[in-house]
């Protein structure tokens, strides 16, 4: 009994750290999704802007019409404004930056469920998975310390994607929603007896 305490008390841990992970591998990709669709929306309305001054400004110089003189410099001043916010934020680089966090931190979940796995199955020992764990904490730290921040809307929607409401903690039911099968700690027929109409 006391062997098999400290491989439960670690498999537990995992589990927390696995499904942070899974949450924080949405938020970015969330993050990348929705600044790209910015950085799309602002190109576009660049090239309408530089279609419609530069018109503007023929029309108002050969044709002296000074109302359209006046709509082609706001325009022209809307414009400039947006050029010089993505001057100073590359939407598309802070989204590819998004995304390669994103890539990482699957590639760091991926290890995570590897490593339930083979708690699973018994074939680690305590000190391999505290060394696995520990080399895993390394590496996310890096993943953090390098991923640009996230967005609250991408949180949102992560979570909507999630289908949860929790935000850093996680009950069994719910790390086992984001598991295969057989990897699950609540088996099935407990989870159905715990939302029986008898309980």
């Amino acid at each position: 009994m006391d062997t098999d305490f400290p491989i439960e008390k670690l498999e537990s841990q995992i589990r927390e750290l696995y499904g942070r992970v899974v949450w924080t591998h949405k938020t970015q990709e969330k993050c990348a999704d929705i600044i790209l669709k910015q950085h799309v929306k602002i190109k576009i309305a660049q090239i309408v802007l530089s279609a419609i001054t530069t018109t503007g400004v023929l029309v108002a110089v050969f044709g002296n019409n000074q109302t359209i003189g006046v709509i082609t410099a706001i325009l022209s001043a809307i414009l400039f404004g947006l050029n010089t916010y993505t001057k100073d934020y590359d939407l598309g680089e802070i989204a590819q930056k998004h995304t390669a966090a994103a890539v990482d931190l699957w590639n760091v979940r991926e290890k995570y469920l590897s490593l339930l796995t083979d708690l699973s199955i018994k074939k680690v020992s305590v000190d391999e998975i505290i060394e696995k764990r520990d080399h895993l904490q390394n590496e996310l730290f890096n993943i953090y310390n390098g991923a640009p921040r996230s967005i609250n809307k991408a949180y949102l929607e992560a979570t909507k994607g999630l289908k949860s409401n929790e935000e850093m903690t996680f009950t069994d039911i719910e790390i086992d929603s984001l598991l295969p099968k057989e990897l699950r700690k609540v088996k099935q027929n407990e989870a159905q007896q715990s939302n029986s109409p008898e309980n």
